[in-house]
């Protein structure tokens, strides 16, 4: 581990004698309540400013799990309401970018990065941060891990405008504060992170459902919904003549053409299967069928952008086929005793399931039934297709397809 500090010319590294930290004190006793960690850090360095602290720049630099971004920055500045959140890609720990931030020695290894600022220096070329503080009148920037379990690091740093910079007392108070912020933001950040994880793989409201408490078998609600099955053709024959990542990459281009428009219309995917997915429109939406033929429209035309796309680069074109019903689902876990599934079931799935697979035989890429048509009303246009048996059902259903 390593240290890496430029010190105003009076510092010392003299110790100051153990008094009692009132904002240390609230850090680990008053914030069960905060449930977010740019209000938390919002609250502290609002606290410490309080306390006589000089710190007029903080920021909290993490190391996230999240589908789409590796890292995230939250800056805090005096007078602000709410904390500056950035977002960061995946790969970013590569970029010129990131190498040119000091923070970048803590996630090296270093144990504290400190410079002074009030004359340029040329570290101020190495990290161009430096002289952006500068010329903003800070005078001192210190920076320190927050070692979270599994060896995960993330940092924090602090900056003041001080003529003289941060006293050795303004140092030992921020740096006692250091164990108990590492247990306050990992919580934050675990709980974050289950309700990320949760989004990502059930969906935003299956989530909610077991971060309320649905977690044992058979535990769930019924929910009328508009149903939408959708299913990919000849993926067996894709997934067989072509190369594994060109299969991943074309079944991705996939999703996002069909997943997008049905989340932008209010829809929830419950499931993928292999190459199908499963989306409901809770009735609670007066708009929900509406809502859903519009997700079916603007997917169409994403997939034939799509297409496009996939012709000029030599592959293969999708086709598809979509099943949609309406009527009641059970809402919930199904499963084993240890490994459940959140999804929906019941006879109102098993028909657009069925209509889906009726697209093969009667060459239409989607398929209505009559009950969601008729809730859709008298000012629906749809070419109807007449009654037809479907696998399961005793009596037959009358189908309707799309105005091509």
């Amino acid at each position: 581990m390593s240290m890496i500090s430029h010190l105003p010319p009076h510092k010392s590294a003299g110790r100051w004698p153990v008094e009692r930290r009132p904002v240390l004190d609230w850090l680990m006793n008053e914030t069960s309540s905060q449930r977010f960690l740019d209000n938390l850090l919002i609250d502290l360095c609002e606290r410490l400013v309080g306390e006589g602290i000089p710190v007029e720049r903080s920021s909290l630099h993490l190391r996230i799990q999240h589908p789409q971004w590796q890292g995230a920055r939250i800056l805090w500045q005096p007078g602000v309401e709410e904390a500056h959140i950035d977002t960061f890609d995946y790969d970013v720990d590569t970029t010129e970018l990131f190498l040119r931030r000091p923070a970048t020695e803590i996630y090296n290894g270093a144990t504290e990065v400190r410079q002074f600022l009030a004359e340029p220096s040329a570290d101020g070329v190495r990290y161009p941060l430096y002289e952006e503080l500068r010329r903003d009148g800070f005078t001192d920037y210190v920076a320190w891990p927050i070692e979270h379990t599994w060896g995960k690091r993330h940092v924090v740093t602090f900056a003041t405008k001080q003529p003289m910079g941060f006293s050795d007392y303004d140092i030992g108070y921020l740096k006692d504060l250091l164990p108990a912020l590492a247990l306050a933001s990992e919580i934050r950040m675990k709980n974050a992170m289950a309700r990320t994880l949760l989004e990502t793989y059930v969906g935003p409201h299956a989530s909610a459902e077991i971060l309320a408490g649905a977690t044992t078998r058979g535990s769930g609600k019924t929910v009328s919904a508009a149903i939408m099955i959708c299913d990919l053709r000849d993926f067996t024959e894709l997934s067989e003549l072509w190369p594994r990542d060109d299969v991943i990459g074309i079944l991705n281009g996939y999703f996002d053409a069909l997943c997008e428009p049905v989340e932008s219309h209010g829809g929830e995917i419950l499931k993928f299967m292999g190459d199908g997915l499963l989306a409901i429109f809770p009735l609670s939406d007066p708009n929900a069928c509406s809502n859903l033929l519009r997700a079916i429209n603007d997917g169409r035309r994403r997939i034939e952008l799509l297409n496009e796309q996939l012709a000029k680069d030599g592959k293969p074109l999708l086709r598809y086929g979509v099943g949609v019903h309406v009527g009641d689902v059970m809402y919930g876990n199904i499963g084993s005793q240890k490994r459940l599934d959140f999804t929906a079931i019941g006879p109102a799935v098993n028909v657009a399931s069925r209509l889906e697979d009726l697209t093969k035989a009667i060459k239409r890429p989607v398929l209505l039934s009559s009950d969601f048509v008729e809730l859709l009303g008298p000012s629906s246009k749809f070419n109807e297709l007449g009654p037809h048996a479907l696998r399961g059902l005793e009596e037959p259903v009358r189908v309707f397809g799309l105005v091509e």
